[in-house]
């Protein structure tokens, strides 16, 4: 059991997505329960990457590759996690603000939260205000989470975080924001209600703000 757990653990950490694969069906083949699987062997390995990251022992793209690998396991465990009525940790609507077309530290962002028991609900890149409104609406996310890589797309974060406000949703929804040029000063001045600089500390930030919360 613990040999299957370590492999699958190593594949996630080197961004093997065919033996993460292998080793999600192997440790369901000899009847692992699929939170195991989950905490212990993908959930620890994307924690140990985030470390590895802060520690600047990898890079964004090798962040990626391991949570791509992680995505894949997932997508064999998932059946097997909603037969067990695995409770989610909560709901995060996550997307790149309108005029912002750019992608991938959002896709690290939700790869993440995904692999921490996250439910999310990603709208994609240039997502208007009132786009993040009716979703929120309908789905009722714990997090809304907003990213932007453009200082020119910055104000479409508080023009979001204004359209939530406006809309009644501020005192069930929270709102993180994150990108290259967001800073913790920009967080305040808009009134979100959290910022990370990574992927890594974004997962850490929505634990820390939904513990709170509860």
């Amino acid at each position: 059991m613990e040999e299957v757990l370590q492999k699958l653990f190593n594949s996630i950490l080197e961004g093997n997505a065919a033996a993460t694969r292998e080793y999600v069906q192997a440790a369901l083949d000899i009847n692992l329960k699929p939170e195991v699987i989950l905490n212990h062997g993908m959930i620890d390995a994307m924690r140990r990457v985030g470390a590895l990251f802060e520690e600047g022992e990898c890079y964004v793209p090798e962040m990626l590759v391991s949570a791509r690998a992680m995505q894949g396991g997932m997508a064999l465990l998932k059946p097997h996690l909603q037969q067990t009525d695995k409770k989610s940790n909560g709901k995060v609507v996550i997307g790149t603000v309108k005029g912002d077309l750019h992608d991938i530290g959002k896709n690290l962002v939700a790869l993440m939260l995904e692999g921490e028991g996250y439910e999310i609900i990603d709208l994609g890149v240039d997502v208007p205000a009132e786009k993040f409104v009716e979703v929120a609406k309908e789905v009722k996310p714990d997090i809304v989470a907003l990213s932007a890589l453009l200082t020119t797309t910055m104000p479409s974060m508080k023009t979001t975080i204004d359209a939530l406000t406006a809309a009644g949703l501020r005192n069930s929804t929270m709102v993180i924001i994150g990108g290259a040029p967001v800073t913790e000063s920009y967080a305040h001045q808009i009134e979100a209600d959290g910022f990370a600089t990574d992927a890594s500390r974004a997962v850490g930030m929505v634990n820390g703000l939904l513990a709170n919360k509860s």
